[in-house]
């Protein structure tokens, strides 16, 4: 599976692209600030139907303009995938594929996934628990489109218990026929999310540990811990006895959206006790576990997007994934470099098909291919 082409209207900084890509390595190279990300963030757009830049679809539309439309074509088992997303002001955001609109955007998320790499994924690591829940919900929903309906449905259930939470003001003022059906949606749909996240992070811890420690010279034991609140037997229990609470704090005060995952290192947690060099080895060996878990349950290769990287690494890391690139680990692959000459010096030992464009103006100039 590889993206054959894009085509960016009115997105960011283009108001009207086109690239074709190679189905190995394609790169792109310019000056900080003219575009580079903004391709990948297109490809995202295409494959998981969100920025992974901002969190409103109208921060992407370009400025003076009402709309931004971003097209491209998927090769997938030897047929073409034509893929359309076009966002309007004042309208809700389209998806369609073979010129057939989603009744439901989420049926997208997964027929063509990527694996992304960004030099703020340390976040992952360092921030708060809702980058950790981001992270292994973006896989997981790639994989399971159960999960991602259960997880839609739990939020929309959170958000509309925490709306009466904030409208109460004492228990006894509470409308039980009017919060209890949420109640039941958080504990029962949570649930099954959190057996989902349990089994997942066993998958991934145990692949974790054995990359991170190749990528460390087997000096270091890594390992994924899971914490929930419905890891107690009483949960339910516990949640409908927290109902005086929530209204104290007017939200929800339990349930899987706190869930966190805590990487440790040689048993203690990598967020308090890790160099930045262990953080960004744990980052590789994440998203190398993340691209490994996605090509054994989809039967293909992700597509991988590598934003600014060689900036943020040091050249061992760097050459443990460009020995997975020469050794034809990957797919298809999109890279960022502010440098186009360490970008040809990468790249040239490897024997791969390789196209690199020179980003400049809002405009794409094939260089190398």
């Amino acid at each position: 599976m590889y993206l054959e082409d894009i085509r960016l209207i009115n997105f960011r900084n283009y108001l009207d692209i086109k690239m074709s890509f190679n189905d190995q390595i394609n790169c792109l190279v310019g000056d900080n600030g003219v575009g580079k990300t903004n391709v990948l963030e297109g490809i995202y757009y295409l494959a998981l139907t969100k920025s992974f830049q901002s969190t409103s679809d109208l921060q992407t539309i370009k400025h003076e303009t009402d709309f931004f439309s971003i097209i491209g074509n998927f090769n997938k088992d030897g047929k073409q995938k034509g893929v359309k997303c076009q966002m309007k002001r004042g309208e809700k955001k389209t998806i369609s594929m073979n010129d057939i609109s989603y009744n439901k955007i989420s049926d997208h998320i997964g027929i063509f996934p990527v694996v992304l790499i960004t030099p703020n994924d340390t976040d992952i690591i360092r921030g708060g628990g809702e980058n950790r829940r981001r992270f292994v919900d973006s896989v997981i929903s790639q994989l399971d489109r159960k999960y991602l309906d259960n997880l839609l449905k739990y939020n929309h259930a959170l958000r509309q218990r925490n709306s009466i939470l904030k409208n109460t003001h004492h228990q006894d003022h509470m409308d039980i026929d009017l919060i209890d059906p949420y109640d039941q949606l958080i504990m029962q749909i949570g649930y099954q999310i959190y057996l989902t996240r349990r089994k997942f992070i066993a998958t991934l811890s145990k692949l974790l540990k054995e990359i991170y420690s190749d990528i460390a010279d087997h000096k270091e034991e890594v390992k994924i811990q899971y914490k929930s609140d419905l890891d107690s037997e009483n949960f339910n229990v516990l949640f409908k006895e927290s109902l005086s609470r929530d209204i104290a704090l007017r939200r929800t005060s339990l349930g899987i959206h706190r869930d966190d995952y805590v990487f440790d290192l040689d048993g203690y947690p990598m967020k308090k006790y890790s160099s930045q060099g262990q953080q960004k080895s744990m980052i590789v060996s994440l998203k190398i576990a993340q691209f490994e878990i996605i090509r054994n349950e989809k039967g293909f290769k992700p597509i991988i997007l590598m934003d600014d990287i060689f900036d943020k690494l040091d050249d061992a890391r760097i050459e443990k994934i460009l020995n997975m690139v020469a050794g034809h680990t990957f797919g298809q692959i999109f890279v960022t470099d502010a440098r186009p000459e360490r970008t040809l010096s990468i790249f040239d030992r490897i024997e791969s098909n390789k196209s690199i464009y020179q980003i400049a103006d809002g405009k794409a100039d094939l260089i190398y291919s």
